[in-house]
C-alpha cells in the first residue's frame, strides 16, 4: 500500500509516488513527473474536452432540468421600480454582484488558457464567481500550470474555486492539493465526483472506494472552504447528507439535462474504438437526476450551501432555482461557447444574464434575493408528481 492511500501526509513526509494508474500519463500526474509525450497526451485530451461540446451536440437526448416544470408566480403590482432591484448576494463570505458562477471547465491545454483568460476577465469586471478545470495537470510543468494561474492574473479580486478530482485524491498528497490552491490564490476549492464520466472515459478511472474518507481528512486539513460538485448526473439527497456530515461548506448538484459528460466520452470512444465504453456512454447519456427534482430533494436535506447548475441557460433558470432554495447558480456550457468567440461575447452574454434575472425578480415583486427565496411558485407535470410522492414517503 503506498503511503498517499493512507492519507494526505504533509511535506517533508513521504508522497506516495508509487501509485499505479491506468495509464502512462495517468501515472506521470500521480508521481508530479512526466515527459514531454505524457503532457502531449494530457493537452490533447484537455484539448478534446473543449472542442467536443463546442463542435458536436452533446446536450441531454430525452431528459431535462425539469425548471420547465416551475412556475413562478406574477405580481401584478410589485410596488417596485426596476432600479430598485438589488441582484448581489454573499456566499461563502464572499460579496457577489449576483448569484452566478462561471463554472468548472477548463485547464491543460493552450486553448484554455485563452478561454480561461476571457472567462477571468469577465469574472472580474461583473463580480462573478468563476471555477477552473481539473488541476491535477497543472502540477506537471510550468506550460500546464499557465492555463490555469491565468485566471487569479485576469481577476485579481473575483472568487476563484481551485479544481481536483474526487478519484485523484486517493493518488496525490495535501501538499499537492495545497498548490492546486496556490496556483490560482483559490478562495475555495472543489471536488467533483464524476463516476459516470470515468466508468465511460477511455482511459477512466472508476474507482470510488475510499473517496469520502478522502473528502473527509481534506476538509479537516486545507484552509479554505470545501465544496463538492457532480459534473451532470446530480448529487442525490443521501450523498448530499453525507456531505454534509463530512464539513463541506457547500455542494455543487450539477443535475441532469444540460452537458452529458458520458456522451462526450462516448464520442471520445467512438474514436478511439472502445466498442463497449461507447455502448455504456450511449445507454447512460441520459443517466441522472433532473436539476430541478435534485435542487428539491438537497434543499429539504441539508442545510449547508447549495449550487445549482446543470442545464441553466437564462436568468429566469437562475430565479427559478434561487426561489427553489439555490444559493448560488453556476453555468458552463454556455460561457464555454462564448469565451471560443470572444472575451465581449462572455460580457454580453453575463449582462444579459443579470438583466433576465433582474427582470424576473421585479415580475415576482423581489426586491433582492433575499426575497427571491421567498416567492411563490407552482409545480407543474411530471416535477409536480414527483414532488407528490417525494412529500408522501
Amino acid at each position: 500500500m503506498s503511503d498517499s492511500s493512507k492519507g494526505y501526509v504533509d511535506e517533508g513526509k513521504s508522497k506516495g509516488n508509487n501509485v499505479t494508474t491506468t495509464t502512462d500519463a495517468g501515472a506521470a500526474v500521480a508521481s508530479n513527473k512526466a515527459t514531454d509525450v505524457d503532457i502531449e497526451v494530457i493537452k490533447n485530451r484537455k484539448l478534446e474536452g473543449l472542442r467536443i461540446p463546442l463542435k458536436q451536440n452533446v446536450q441531454a437526448k430525452n431528459i431535462s432540468t425539469y425548471l420547465e416544470y416551475v412556475m413562478l408566480i406574477h405580481n401584478a403590482l410589485p410596488e417596485l421600480d426596476i432600479e430598485e432591484i438589488d441582484t448581489s448576494t454573499t456566499f461563502l463570505n464572499h460579496k457577489f454582484s449576483a448569484p452566478i458562477i462561471i463554472d468548472s471547465m477548463t485547464g491543460g491545454t493552450d486553448e484554455a488558457t485563452m478561454i480561461n483568460e476571457r472567462l477571468a476577465m469577465v469574472a472580474e469586471e461583473l463580480n462573478l464567481g468563476m471555477g477552473v478545470g481539473s488541476q491535477r495537470a497543472g502540477l506537471l510543468s510550468d506550460t500546464l500550470m499557465e492555463s490555469y494561474s491565468i485566471a487569479r492574473k485576469s481577476a485579481p479580486n473575483a472568487f476563484l474555486i481551485a479544481n481536483i478530482g474526487g478519484v485523484q485524491l486517493r493518488n496525490i498528497t495535501l501538499d499537492d492539493v495545497k498548490k492546486m490552491v496556490d496556483m490560482i490564490d483559490a478562495d475555495a476549492i472543489a471536488v467533483h465526483l464524476n463516476p459516470l464520466q470515468e466508468l465511460i472515459q477511455p482511459e477512466g478511472e472508476p474507482k470510488f472506494k475510499g473517496i469520502y474518507s478522502k473528502i473527509v481528512e481534506l476538509v479537516k486539513s486545507i484552509d479554505v472552504p470545501v465544496i463538492v460538485k457532480e459534473v451532470g448526473s446530480g448529487i442525490s439527497r443521501d450523498v448530499a447528507v453525507r456531505l454534509e456530515l463530512a464539513g463541506v461548506k457547500a455542494i455543487n448538484i450539477a443535475g441532469s439535462g444540460g452537458t452529458s459528460w458520458a456522451g462526450v466520452e462516448k464520442l471520445r470512444a467512438d474514436s478511439s474504438k472502445a466498442v463497449m465504453k461507447s455502448r455504456l456512454g450511449e445507454l447512460f447519456w441520459d443517466w441522472g437526476i433532473p436539476t430541478a427534482i435534485n435542487l428539491l430533494e438537497v434543499r429539504r436535506a441539508v442545510r449547508i450551501g447549495i449550487i445549482a447548475s446543470g442545464g441553466l441557460r437564462s436568468g429566469l433558470d437562475i430565479a427559478k432555482c434561487i426561489a427553489l432554495g439555490a444559493d448560488m447558480c453556476a453555468l458552463a456550457w454556455p460561457f464555454l461557447k462564448c469565451a471560443a468567440e470572444s472575451r465581449e461575447s462572455v460580457l454580453d452574454y453575463a449582462r444579459v444574464l443579470i438583466e433576465e434575472l433582474r427582470a424576473t425578480m421585479f415580475l415576482t415583486g423581489a426586491r433582492d434575493i433575499k426575497a427571491l427565496r421567498r416567492v411563490r411558485y407552482s409545480l407543474q407535470g411530471p416535477l409536480l408528481e414527483w414532488f407528490k410522492t417525494y412529500e408522501s414517503r
